[in-house]
């Protein structure tokens, strides 16, 4: 991202704070226009000339491209492994540990592995998680029952 003085054609093409268009203008002008207003001369793309540039908020352009990163991200998948039969306390422990990852921008795969016919005990047992992980993320899949095991993916929400 081009910001300010490092912008070196010799004209602009400039939108203001509210986006309203401003028209083609000499940079020293935008530059000077920026400062007056006390925020930032973005240039949005170099490829055509002159370069399309912004008035933005002072940080919040870096900002914007922080949360545009963040978004590209492909997120990573972290399995959490329960049992059926699990105890109030190591649940809670497990929940505290999908929260932690779901805030960190990562999905979480929650397994519950199976013994016998505990299939809807571990569905039961899902549908909890996924209610008390409701704030921070929301099932990409419904709650899978296969085999040897129960599971149900959840992605972060941005």
């Amino acid at each position: 991202m081009i910001m300010n003085e490092k912008i070196k054609a010799s004209e602009v093409q400039l939108t203001g704070i509210n986006g309203e268009e401003l028209g083609i203008v000499p940079t020293s002008e935008a530059l000077a226009l920026a400062r007056k207003l006390k925020v930032d001369l973005v240039c949005t793309s170099l490829m055509s000339s002159p370069p399309p540039c912004k008035l933005i908020g002072k940080g919040a352009a870096k900002q914007e491209e922080q949360q545009a990163r963040k978004r590209e991200r492909e997120p990573k998948f972290k399995e959490i492994r329960l049992t059926a039969h699990i105890e109030e306390h190591d649940f809670d422990t497990k929940k505290q540990q999908a929260e932690r990852i779901l805030k960190s921008g990562d999905a979480v795969l929650a397994v519950v592995r199976l013994q016998g016919k505990e299939g809807p005990k571990a569905k039961e047992l899902l549908q909890s998680l996924l209610q008390e992980l409701k704030p921070y993320g929301r099932p990409k899949t419904g709650i899978q029952l296969s085999g040897k095991q129960a599971a149900v993916q959840i992605d972060p929400i941005l």
